[in-house]
């Protein structure tokens, strides 16, 4: 499949799929004119790169741990890389629910009138006030 192909297939830009191509996350075959041809497995391998981004991978850690990732073949240095990729994303996920516990507290405490956060809803009050009132 051409490059148009792929990025529509993958939800990617044409740009990114380049982008990987430089990377070398992902290849392609050249036409006699120059065009880039991909297999039907390159979108699967496009959704994976995207997701290992995502998880906060960069382009040098993909590249290292895909083949094995695909091929779901590891050796003790891969496991190792992988198990260490795997606790930071934990360690990510339990900031990120500290942060979301928190700002529950705060919503919470924010729902009666008589709380440290009242003069927030003044001003919005106030705000909304100045909004309505201009023609």
């Amino acid at each position: 499949m051409r490059i148009g192909e792929l990025a529509a297939r993958s939800g990617v830009s044409v740009r990114a799929l380049r982008y990987y191509e430089e990377q070398g996350l992902l290849a392609a075959h050249r036409s006699g004119s120059g065009q880039r041809h991909y297999p039907e497995p390159a979108a699967d391998r496009v959704q994976l790169i995207q997701m290992l981004y995502a998880a906060g991978l960069s382009s040098r850690t993909i590249a290292e741990l895909l083949p094995c990732v695909e091929a779901k073949v590891s050796t003790p240095h891969s496991r190792a890389r992988l198990a260490a990729e795997r606790n930071r994303i934990d360690a990510q996920i339990a900031a990120l629910t500290r942060t979301r516990d928190r700002l529950d507290a705060v919503i919470r405490s924010t729902e009666s009138p008589d709380n440290g956060c009242a003069w927030i809803a003044d001003q919005d009050v106030a705000a909304e006030a100045s909004h309505s009132a201009t023609p």
